[in-house]
């Protein structure tokens, strides 16, 4: 596996170095068409400097493009499709409004903008608020909601790369609040815990 973490392709200016990215990526993963995912690492890129407060959570070193890379890389050892790695790069620039889906099917088709739908859509189900929990998280709800939860995840993935997706994207979330507030942990591995990993087990 290529790591993110340990060995961040980087520069000074805090810029990723994509052709580097992509030869270290060479020796798991060939693309059939690379510009084609160039285009996808330029357009997050670019979705970068569109103003989004209520996404300016990222610690220092990580934004939608780093943590879509990352993404990417845990595909590639599930050996996962291309259009599942572009997805997975897209999905966090989708999530925080920086690029429409609308414009995610025009520039790279429906194939890729239906998995990032159902992507959203587990998000969507697994964000919901149980009101007894003033952490506003699931677990504080028992155990029947949590399982409903699930239950709803299960039967609404009727493709498998996108539970693959959303598990990336949740397992890359996970090892970046190492270092955030006790608060914003719990929240995180809460959801993980309660959720993700039994789908992921499932």
């Amino acid at each position: 596996m290529v790591k993110v973490r340990d060995d961040q392709p980087i520069r000074d200016d805090g810029s990723v170095d994509l052709d580097l990215w992509l030869e270290r990526l060479a020796n798991h993963f060939v693309f059939e068409d690379e510009s084609r995912f160039r285009s996808a690492c330029s357009l997050v890129e670019h979705s970068l400097t569109k103003d989004n407060t209520a996404y300016d959570f990222w610690a220092d070193g990580q934004n939608a493009y780093v943590t879509g890379l990352e993404m990417v890389q845990i595909l590639v050892d599930l050996q996962q499709s291309e259009e599942a790695l572009i997805a997975a790069l897209l999905y966090r620039s989708v999530r925080e409004d920086r690029i429409t889906i609308d414009r995610v099917k025009t520039l790279f088709g429906s194939d890729i903008s239906q998995l990032l739908r159902g992507v959203l859509q587990m998000a969507a189900i697994a964000t919901r608020k149980n009101p007894r929990d003033e952490e506003g998280v699931l677990g504080g709800g028992g155990g029947s909601q949590v399982d409903n939860v699930r239950k709803m995840l299960v039967a609404m993935v009727d493709d498998v790369r996108v539970a693959l997706i959303k598990l990336a994207e949740r397992t890359c979330a996970i090892r970046a609040v190492k270092d955030a507030g006790r608060r914003r942990r719990y929240i995180v591995a809460r959801e993980v815990f309660d959720i993700y990993a039994p789908l992921a087990h499932r």
